[in-house]
């Protein structure tokens, strides 16, 4: 069955364009012009991947996306900003969409991402009371062990925690913050950047054990996450 979207967005052609272009992909698509149907609307049809855009009529996208996250919902987040500084509202706020997209755009570009977002859907770990198996990647909290493509891996217990991070939710993309809230254990403001560091450490070491292929990728003004394509190797 073809994934299902819903695309919320008050600019009837633009609608029109994303819906054209994801049919032409092989998705089935729901529109919506109002924010304050969406949450209506996916109870009564629930999809994978919503694209909700940050300005609507109703009910603003950030407040749509904090409540669903706030409900439980594990649908798919793609956000439409028409302003890069509210990339920075979205991190700011934590509100746990998985990818980001600003105006102008190509429609093309939306359909790459819808698909990507459904990839790392499709990425999902294997626990068992020991350690922790995702793709190529194997990770022992207990025994302080990780392996990629069955190479030990030599990391620093922050390059740990990152790893283990990334592993218990493949499909999220991380900010800086709360990566350096998982990386150190504490709400500890300041040094943001820092993280920065600590993931090329780790991707160094990752890109070693795995023949160059790298796992991580880096979303440009969010932070990072998983490669879901690298992981399936």
């Amino acid at each position: 069955m073809s994934a299902r979207i819903l695309v919320v967005e008050d600019e009837p052609k633009l609608a029109a364009l994303l819906r054209d272009y994801l049919q032409h992909a092989g998705y089935a698509v729901q529109t919506l012009a109002r924010g304050d149907g969406v949450q209506a609307q996916l109870a009564q049809s629930p999809v994978e991947v919503l694209l909700l855009d940050v300005q609507l009529p109703g009910k603003d996208g950030l407040s749509i996306c904090r409540d669903l996250r706030a409900a439980g919902s594990t649908v798919a987040i793609i956000m439409i900003t028409a302003r890069v500084d509210e990339v920075d509202r979205l991190l700011g706020l934590e509100l746990g969409a998985d990818d980001y997209i600003c105006k102008p755009f190509s429609p093309r570009e939306v359909v790459a991402r819808v698909k990507a977002v459904l990839r790392r859907m499709q990425v999902t770990p294997h626990e068992t009371d020991d350690a922790m198996q995702l793709g190529v990647l194997w990770l022992d909290e207990q025994g302080y062990r990780a392996r990629a493509g069955g190479v030990d891996l030599e990391l620093t217990p922050i390059e740990f925690r990152l790893l283990h991070a990334f592993m218990q939710q493949p499909q999220r993309v991380w900010s800086r913050a709360q990566l350096l809230d998982r990386a150190r254990g504490t709400d500890f403001a300041g040094y943001e950047r820092n993280i920065d560091s600590h993931v090329k450490n780790l991707r160094k070491k990752l890109r070693h054990a795995l023949d160059d292929q790298d796992p991580i990728r880096s979303v440009y003004g969010v932070g990072y996450g998983l490669d879901a394509d690298v992981l399936e190797a």
